[in-house]
């Protein structure tokens, strides 16, 4: 077998398994803050912490954790636009697990919203140009004293300081985009972190002493606040909210922020074509519309059983699976019917038997 195909299969392989870890560890993480609440324990949502001694939490953070370095290790193998677009499958795959383990339901409205998610954001990933390449801790050093950048990430930590400190009390239990946007425009930092650290590591590896780099520690530091922060508050939307509602919702804005910051860092947009400016646009279109599905009617109770029986009638026994045609009364033609059958009985009596 030809190398780069043994590469590619390689790399398909690690985001699929990466895609059923991460969607298994919300499953995992959730039924540990449900058995802490039945038994009393100050929930997450409320500002306990009683879940650092729930095994099944630590469990789900590891399967994350797992899933996370199968997905970073996918991007040595195989192109972008193939494992990028593949973190969705853990959409499905959280969705799937909730209803068999978490007797949890998505309406009809719920499972178009979030296939419409998913179709949006793998249209703009797929659209979104390569990045450029950095191959030193000095070159992102570069990238990070880039006026843009500066202005993106002073931006993001004046927004989260504000969602934090003066939306979250009052609104984080009554929306869920409240602690997800928290989670999602941090996370955003934190995924140029691990960037960073990645071609640290690389550069250690070759032999250059990149441990003596101030911003090899600042990068740790950075990635640990911010990772703290995602996991707290992605805790709280798990402990109060619907499992196939925030899977899907945070998948979202996190691929949308984490694209976002990528592409002022890396200065992608410089070279995107006009079908790929289309494509993202589109994608990030179709991604609005699957929210609001999925946000707007998710307290609507609303299947196929709930039809009119006329309409869950199987056409099966008419020729071509299509009932024939046939006109409704008007009042002229009941007018006529009630006439025949008043002369029907008039005869009945001039001719008794």
């Amino acid at each position: 077998m030809d190398v780069n195909r043994l590469h590619f299969y390689i790399g398909l392989s690690l985001a699929v398994s990466s895609s059923v870890f991460i969607g298994s560890s919300f499953i995992l993480k959730k039924k540990g803050l449900l058995r802490l609440a039945s038994k009393g324990s100050t929930r997450a949502g409320q500002g306990g912490y009683a879940y650092l001694k729930e095994w099944l939490w630590w469990a789900g953070l590891i399967s994350m954790g797992v899933g996370e370095a199968a997905n970073f290790a996918a991007y040595a193998f195989a192109p972008a636009t193939l494992v990028t677009p593949l973190g969705a499958l853990s959409v499905l795959v959280s969705a799937v697990l909730s209803s068999y383990f978490l007797n949890e339901r998505l309406n009809v409205h719920g499972k178009i919203g979030c296939l419409l998610c998913i179709l949006g954001s793998t249209v703009m990933v797929i659209h979104a140009p390569q990045e450029e390449e950095v191959a030193s801790l000095s070159a992102m050093a570069e990238k990070l004293k880039d006026p843009g950048f500066i202005v993106f990430a002073v931006s993001v930590v004046g927004s989260s300081l504000v969602l934090i400190f003066a939306v979250a009390p009052r609104f984080g239990q009554k929306n869920v985009l409240v602690y997800i946007l928290i989670c999602s425009v941090i996370g955003s930092l934190s995924v140029s972190c691990v960037k960073g650290l990645g071609i640290g590591i690389k550069q250690l590896f070759s032999g250059t002493a990149v441990l003596k780099d101030p911003l090899f520690w600042a990068l740790v530091i950075c990635l640990v606040i911010c990772v703290s922060i995602q996991i707290s508050y992605l805790n709280k939307a798990l402990d109060i909210y619907n499992t196939s509602i925030v899977t899907p919702i945070y998948y979202v804005f996190f691929t949308t922020s984490v694209m976002c910051c990528s592409a002022i860092l890396f200065k992608e947009w410089l070279r995107m074509t006009i079908d790929g400016i289309v494509g993202t646009i589109s994608g990030f279109l179709t991604i609005i519309l699957g929210i609001f599905l999925l946000h707007a009617f998710k307290d609507i109770t609303f299947s196929l059983d709930s039809l009119p029986l006329y309409l869950r009638k199987s056409p099966h026994w008419f020729p071509g699976g299509q009932q024939p045609y046939v006109a409704l009364p008007d009042e002229d033609m009941q007018a006529d019917g009630e006439r025949k059958s008043a002369r029907g009985g008039n005869s009945k009596e001039e001719h008794p038997e």
